[in-house]
């Protein structure tokens, strides 16, 4: 089974790069949308598209000639026995293609790495964490409050980039996540904090509180933490990258 994941600018950009490359017509595959992909602020924190594209298994004979015989051909080298199974020798077939992603990651840090140069940092350090198609990077720094940036606003732009660089070279899509000095923990409970301090104060006065604009992981976070209170109700309001979130009691 063929199966490619493609990057581009938009959706149907990424489906007819990925047509091409697997030489097919749209009618004879099966297309998931992982990320709509999204415009950004002068392009500074746009977001792309990213699909996998699945070819169709055609059952016909030609298809069935063509297996047999790269079955055949397996089962002839070394590695296995004449007693091997088909499902083991597709087993086998799927392992030694298994995605490696260690240039992706490599030009990645090469980049960050590139980035804080700029800002005259000489001292940074990156931490590689991987859980399956996440990519955690710890940046250390004595200069940590450079990457992070107001409210977090450098260390989300890295983020964005640092995603496009990655998937830019990966052999599969992977998520990129990077924290400066355990900061993502830090900022979690302030905004925790904060939505239950501004949820009482649109109880108390009766009037919608709204808060200024955030990412979309940080607006989930105020969502997930008021998400139990049946007397106030959240919704976002405006367009990326000025969108913000409201708190409004329910009378």
């Amino acid at each position: 089974m063929k199966q490619i994941t493609q990057t581009a600018p938009t959706k149907e950009e990424a489906i007819n790069v990925a047509l091409k490359k697997l030489e097919v017509s749209r009618e004879d595959v099966s297309i998931t949308v992982v990320e709509e992909g999204k415009k950004g602020f002068f392009g500074f924190l746009s977001k792309p598209a990213v699909v996998e594209v699945t070819v169709l298994k055609k059952e016909n004979p030609v298809d069935q000639v063509l297996e047999e015989k790269i079955v055949e051909e397996v089962i002839e080298q070394p590695v296995l026995d004449n007693t091997s199974t088909l499902e083991e020798v597709k087993e086998t077939i799927e392992v030694t293609e298994a995605p490696n992603n260690d240039q992706a990651i490599a030009e990645t840090k090469l980049y960050l790495e590139t980035i804080a140069k700029e800002l005259d940092i000489d001292d940074l350090v990156i931490n590689e964490t991987r859980e399956g198609k996440y990519i955690y990077l710890h940046l250390n720094s004595e200069k940590a409050a450079l990457l992070i940036g107001k409210r977090g606003q450098t260390l989300n732009a890295l983020e964005n980039l640092s995603q496009l660089v990655a998937n830019k070279f990966s052999n599969s899509f992977i998520l990129i996540r990077l924290d400066v000095g355990n900061y993502r923990e830090r900022r979690q409970e302030a905004l925790e904090q904060l939505a239950e301090r501004m949820a009482d104060k649109a109880v108390r006065t009766g009037q919608p509180i709204e808060l200024e604009p955030m990412s979309s992981s940080e607006r989930k976070i105020i969502h997930n933490a008021l998400s139990l209170r049946v007397d106030i109700e959240t919704y976002s309001v405006g367009n990326e990258p000025n969108r913000y979130l409201v708190i409004e009691s329910i009378k």
